[in-house]
């Protein structure tokens, strides 16, 4: 099966510099530049910004 080229895998960093990431895939039509999202830490135990690492 390929891989599809419009939801590409992309792994997003804490902005909290704690190195905690998640895996997620994102729509590249829809999402052209880096993506930002608001997601929970449990290493802070708080939500923060998780910012998208290419």
């Amino acid at each position: 099966m390929a891989r599809n080229e419009l939801r590409p895998v992309i792994k997003i960093r804490s902005t909290a510099g704690t190195g905690y990431t998640y895996v997620t895939t994102k729509n590249r039509r829809n999402d052209p530049d880096r993506l930002t999202l608001r997601k929970y830490d449990p290493i802070v135990r708080r939500h923060v910004h998780f910012r998208e690492e290419r």
